[in-house]
């Protein structure tokens, strides 16, 4: 041993460090320093066997130290998200149903209630007016053998009119039960129907018993008939004229809030539409990024499925409104214009015959008649004398210009709603048959009051071109020109929104939602499990 050496003593297991100085003294070396070890932050699997604390494996994930910390872990945010899809999904299915199912009873109410029982009654009003211008024309034409065959004639309309009252009655009956007003009016017209057609029937009698010449009823018939023409006027024909205003009035009212309902339904819609879409996206995103999953299938039919429907709901409330529109505001509008004025007609016509009849009554009768005249076609300013001739001037205006209608009336109303393929040549030939009558109209006043009132007449009784009934009846043809092109196009627009919102269509949201709801479910499940 040399000298450095004595004084130290060499423990077992302990290295010497090369280049250490010595200082010449002796004890135990300094315990060796364990190696640095860094704890994992990530999730821990179930068994570490073979795993590296730095890669999780897939499987099952356990819940970190870090993600318990805080509430919204990855299962609750998915929990909420799906959550909020299913509500989203819920809620656009509500807001379709909602404005769908209202679009579908409005457009029944106006298509299969106000709108038909309204057009209904009009023509009640119609039925009535002719039987009372047939009544007035059989005390007119008396026992005269020259008018043998048209006396038979208008004994037929007469009765066909009555039927066609009956029959109209029976349906606006049936179509009242539900509206305390509207059944009102229809029994008024019942409880007096009867009155009215016993009384026409007497004066009847006691014509063919008097056997009068043309144009000189027996001063009995004449007081008979009063009786009868004065009931249809202050009370017939005013309740058939209310049942008409109440549906009419009805059917704005249906159609004005439908309309608002459906434009403010299609953004309701499609904001529902937006944000379950909205929500689906995150919900995918989420378990793309958290659960290293590019497409989750399931949810991306979901997410089909919210497309279409959205798409789907969004045409079918666009078709609704523009089928409401069509059927109203086209077309019923100039229907129920056109079915009025078809009806005030028949009146006009009937007090045309009535001023034959009853001379006592006949300035009264002449002014019916012109304020029936006003009503179709509205002259401002005109007498019965200038009425022609400011009205050809106002005519002759439109022609040059269809664009331009300056008079008003229920012809105003139409030609200022032109909307249908041939609507507009059936509307002209309205206006141009309408003067036609009312020139034959002037000729039968003049020659009544020079005397000449058997030709005055035969003039009013006439079914030949260039005689009154012959021209009414071309007006009356041209009116229901007009009135069948519009019904066809009110008839269609109903027809395709009932095809559109049938419950066919509220079958299939039920599925599709169904659907949906389970593959959200579908979907997100197997995520969740991987927590438990």
């Amino acid at each position: 041993m040399s000298a450095g050496e004595s004084g130290r003593t060499t423990v077992p297991g302990e290295t010497s460090l090369p280049g250490a100085a010595s200082f010449g003294t002796t004890g135990p070396a300094p315990a060796p320093r364990a190696p640095r070890t860094t704890l994992a932050v990530l999730d821990a699997p179930e068994s570490g066997v073979g795993t590296s604390p730095s890669r999780p494996a897939p499987g099952k994930f356990r819940r970190s130290s870090l993600l318990t910390r805080g509430w919204w872990n990855t299962p609750r945010t998915v929990r909420a998200l799906t959550g909020l899809c299913l509500a989203a999904l819920l809620g656009f299915t509500a807001v379709a149903a909602t404005v769908l199912g209202g679009a579908r009873d409005g457009i029944d109410t106006i298509g299969h209630q106000a709108a038909p029982q309204a057009v209904r009654a009009a023509d009640l009003y119609f039925a009535l007016s002719d039987m009372d211008a047939q009544a007035a024309n059989l005390l007119l034409i008396g026992a005269d053998h020259d008018f043998t065959t048209l006396r038979k004639q208008t004994q037929d309309t007469y009765e066909q009119r009555r039927a066609q009252a009956d029959t109209d009655l029976q349906q606006a009956a049936m179509a009242a039960a539900a509206d305390p007003a509207g059944q009102r009016a229809v029994q008024a017209v019942l409880g007096e129907l009867g009155t009215y057609e016993a009384l026409v029937a007497r004066a009847q009698l006691l014509e063919d018993q008097a056997a009068p010449p043309a144009g000189k009823p027996s001063p009995a018939a004449l007081e008979t008939y009063r009786q009868a023409t004065d009931l249809l006027r202050q009370k017939l024909l005013p309740a058939a004229d209310q049942v008409t205003a109440t549906n009419a009035a009805a059917v704005d009212r249906i159609y004005a809030t439908q309309h608002g309902d459906l434009g403010a339904g299609w953004w309701w819609l499609l904001a529902a539409g937006v944000l379950t879409l909205v929500a689906l996206a995150v919900l995918q995103r989420t378990l793309a990024v958290r659960f290293r999953r590019v497409l989750n299938l399931p949810l991306a039919g979901v997410t089909l499925i919210a497309v279409a429907a959205l798409v789907t709901g969004l045409g079918l409330a666009t078709r609704a409104d523009r089928d409401l529109v069509t059927a109203k505001r086209s077309a019923y509008d100039s229907v129920i214009a056109i079915t009025r004025a078809r009806a005030v007609a028949y009146d006009m016509n009937a007090d045309e015959s009535r001023y034959l009849t009853d001379p006592a009554r006949a300035v009264a009768y002449e002014q019916s008649f012109f304020d029936k005249t006003q009503a179709i076609t509205r002259v401002d300013g005109a007498t019965l004398a200038t009425y022609n001739a400011r009205l050809a001037a106002l005519a002759g205006t439109h022609r040059s210009d269809h664009g331009v209608v300056p008079f008003d009336g229920f012809l105003g109303t139409e030609l200022r709603n032109i909307t249908f393929p041939g609507e507009q040549d059936a509307a002209e030939k309205v206006l141009t048959a309408f003067q036609d009558y009312q020139k034959d109209d002037r000729k039968i006043r003049e020659l009544r009051n020079i005397g000449r009132l058997k030709d005055a007449v035969t003039l009013n009784t006439g079914t030949g071109p260039g005689q009154s009934n012959g021209d009414f009846a071309i007006l009356s043809d041209a009116l229901d020109r007009v009135l069948m092109i519009n019904q066809t196009a009110f008839d269609g627009a109903v027809t395709a929104a009932d095809d559109d919102l049938d419950l066919g269509i509220s079958v299939t949201g039920g599925l599709a939602l169904a659907l949906a709801l389970a593959l959200v479910t579908v979907g997100v499940r197997p995520r969740l499990r991987e927590y438990r």
